[in-house]
């Protein structure tokens, strides 16, 4: 059972570069953040054609979370984050798909920092923390997969310095994630590949893919109960090397299931 997180980075714009993905790599479920549409403006009918049934929480012009299934219909579970009934920013969707439950997460950004969107960014983090939690005592199957928007360590980016003040290195975004991993969380890229670099995203700026200066913001966090059947797991960096691509490339698992 193939599991991929990709931050499309506006759905309808780059739906070709989606399905040639889909249509080569063959994951069955995938999550896909920052889709940048309306709710009723999501190609669910192209992916239907492509094999794949979805859900979807959209949001004009910025975030949007959608879980697709390969051959079947993702069944929704949660269509926010609990605890903040006012937050309306469409990052959170939760469906079961083949007797795993799957969360597909966009976490703030954080930027500028300090200021209100860090505020944010660390408000949201504490929220799933909390729900991450309750998860994990549920003792379900799950796969939390996304773009967290968190360099968790210094080996997870490109040798600078230019980004010590960005909110995605900040001690306090690793510490919140680190915090979330000691629930009981594996981190399934790191446990396959301990060391060296796992980039899933290139700015567009400064010519980083060209020059391979990237970070790792996009990861999947694997409960207790699917760990022992991780056998797999990479970045289709291809993908970003492609017309039109996103600046982030799509991590994936394999379980023996």
């Amino acid at each position: 059972m193939k599991i991929a997180t990709f931050n499309i980075n506006n759905i309808n714009k780059r739906l070709a570069n989606l399905l040639r993905w889909l249509e080569r790599e063959k994951p069955e479920v995938v999550c896909l953040q920052e889709l940048k549409t309306e709710q009723h403006c999501f190609p669910a009918d192209s992916l239907r054609s492509a094999g794949y049934e979805s859900v979807w929480i959209g949001e004009r012009s910025w975030n949007g979370v959608a879980i697709l299934a390969r051959e079947q219909l993702p069944i929704l579970t949660r269509s926010e984050l609990p605890a903040d009934d006012r937050d309306r920013q469409a990052r959170y969707v939760e469906a079961a798909v083949r007797g795993v439950l799957i969360a597909c997460i966009y976490l703030p950004n954080g930027n500028p920092q300090p200021g209100p969107k860090f505020i944010y960014k660390l408000a949201w983090f504490e929220r799933l923390i909390i729900h991450a939690r309750d998860l994990i005592t549920a003792g379900v199957p799950v796969v939390l997969a996304g773009d967290y928007n968190v360099v968790p360590t210094p080996q997870d980016i490109y040798p600078t310095r230019s980004l010590d003040k960005n909110a995605l290195v900040q001690p306090a975004s690793r510490e919140a994630f680190q915090r979330l991993l000691r629930q009981g969380w594996t981190d399934a890229l790191r446990k396959l590949h301990p060391s060296g670099p796992l980039w899933t995203f290139w700015d567009y700026k400064f010519d980083r893919w060209q020059a391979d200066k990237g970070m790792r913001l996009d990861h999947l966090l694997l409960s207790p109960q699917l760990s022992p059947l991780l056998i797999d797991a990479g970045v289709d960096r291809w993908v970003r090397g492609e017309d039109n691509a996103s600046d982030h490339a799509p991590a994936w698992i394999m379980l023996a299931r």
